[in-house]
Formats: structure tokens, C-alpha cells, sequence
């Protein structure tokens, strides 16, 4: 148990920062769900026109340090070559 008051203050931000992140990394993974289960049930116009919305889940990830800036760069481009090669 933290002793210090800003022990108790780290334990406090670190809950809050878990809930944001939490957040952030379902927005990502259902998209990318989402996209991957319209190509495998052969709906590629629909994977393409939600293809934005993915972007700006991985974007805000990455703005927000969730993911690196590395990461989401290889995700979408691996996204997009996905939909590519569905086309």
C-alpha cells in the first residue's frame, strides 16, 4: 500500500491512465477486427470504405504513445496490403 502522498497520487493517475488506454487499444483491435472479418466474408468494398476509420483508431493510438510510431505505420500499411491483395 502506498505510504507517500504522491505515491497515492501515481497509484490514482496510473488507474486513470489505464482506463484511457483500455480505451484506445479496443478502438484499435475491434477495427482491425472488423476489417479482417469483411474480407475473409468477401465484402471488400465495405473493408475499404471503414479503412479510414481504422487509420484514425491506429493514428490516435499513436499520438497518444500508445502505440509507437513504427507500429501503427506497419499496422496500416499491412492493413491496406490485406485489402490489396482481397481486391
Amino acid at each position: 500500500m502506498a505510504i507517500t502522498s504522491s505515491a497515492k497520487k501515481a497509484i490514482r493517475v496510473a488507474a486513470r491512465k489505464r482506463v484511457f488506454n483500455l480505451r484506445r487499444k479496443n478502438a484499435v483491435t475491434n477495427a482491425v477486427k472488423k476489417i479482417k472479418r469483411l474480407i475473409k466474408e468477401k465484402k471488400n468494398k465495405e473493408a475499404q470504405t471503414l479503412l479510414p476509420m481504422v487509420y484514425q483508431a491506429i493514428d490516435k493510438a499513436a499520438k497518444t504513445k500508445f502505440l509507437k510510431k513504427n507500429t501503427a505505420a506497419r499496422k496500416k500499411s499491412r492493413l491496406a496490403k490485406l485489402i490489396n491483395k482481397a481486391i
